[in-house]
């Protein structure tokens, strides 16, 4: 909705602003310098990213509109979710984990919390660890920590590529905004010597090229760039905040304390309060 309203507000404030000096929007209406600076732009991108990035972008802009999942209460289903499974092991014994993680869209406990269960890349990151607890491949806090630490350093750097990628783009689309301009003046050049308002109109094509090229990189491409972006450190933050509780809990420290570690690690306007979350667990 907010990525809505801001495309609203950069059209309304420009068109506005156009038509209140006097200006015809008609104009502005240049298909083919759209399509010289669209298309040159998309060919660039495809050209400088591997197919598995250019994916990854095309496939998280429809995302924008729809908001980060990564809510309030999906974190305190995430905190749920980790304190019934230390809660489970620590009654049962570690090993009834196994069963969680290899059939998690079987499991009881994580079907209790379906804004957790259906995430895919949360349930991988997940029980790929329960796997290695339950089986005792990992006997101390030190080999997860530096296990975990890998496995994040790497998922930042995968999460924002796709982020990098539509940047660079609206990088280029200035340029590629003057090469349509410079186009427009070269037809410009061949129309010399006939009337005058075909020849303003020529200019006045070339110069909406420059316009449109500016408009999208800092209008619309750059800002989705930039969300797209938020919304990959909102995973990470995620994946933070499970690893500060799998590591508590491998130091020792009771399930209770272990989710306060992961709590705390969230971002304040995410967090939920310390009562909040004692209410869902009672509840739970």
């Amino acid at each position: 909705m907010t990525v809505i309203l801001g495309i609203i507000i950069v059209i309304g404030s420009v068109a506005g602003g156009f038509v209140l000096s006097h200006g015809h929007l008609a104009a502005l209406w240049q298909p083919y310098e759209l399509l010289v600076i669209g298309g040159a732009a998309f060919g660039a991108f495809i050209i400088s990213n591997p197919s598995v990035v250019i994916k990854a972008a095309l496939g998280g802009l429809p995302l924008l509109l729809k908001g980060s999942p990564y809510t309030k209460d999906y974190l305190i289903d995430v905190l749920c979710v980790m304190y019934q499974l230390m809660n489970k092991a620590r009654k049962q014994g570690i090993l009834t984990l196994e069963s969680d993680a290899e059939n998690p869209h079987d499991s009881e406990l994580f079907q209790r919390y379906p804004l957790v269960g259906n995430d895919h890349h949360v349930i991988e990151f997940l029980t790929d660890y329960l796997r290695m607890l339950s089986s005792g491949s990992i006997s101390n806090a030190f080999e997860l920590e530096a296990l975990l630490d890998v496995e994040l350093e790497t998922h930042h750097e995968e999460a924002h590529k796709p982020e990098a990628a539509i940047n660079r783009i609206a990088d280029g689309l200035p340029g590629f905004g003057i090469v349509a301009a410079v186009l427009g003046i070269v037809i410009t050049m061949g129309s010399l010597g006939g009337s005058t308002a075909e020849i303003g109109a020529h200019v006045a094509a070339a110069l909406v090229g420059t316009f449109l090229g500016i408009l999208l990189a800092y209008g619309f491409v750059g800002p989705m760039a930039t969300l797209m972006g938020h919304h990959a450190a909102a995973q990470g933050q995620v994946f933070k905040c499970i690893k500060c509780i799998l590591v508590a809990w491998m130091q020792g420290y009771s399930p209770q304390v272990a989710v306060e570690f992961g709590r705390k690690s969230l971002e304040s306007p995410e967090r939920p309060g310390f009562l909040e979350l004692e209410e869902r667990l009672k509840g739970q």
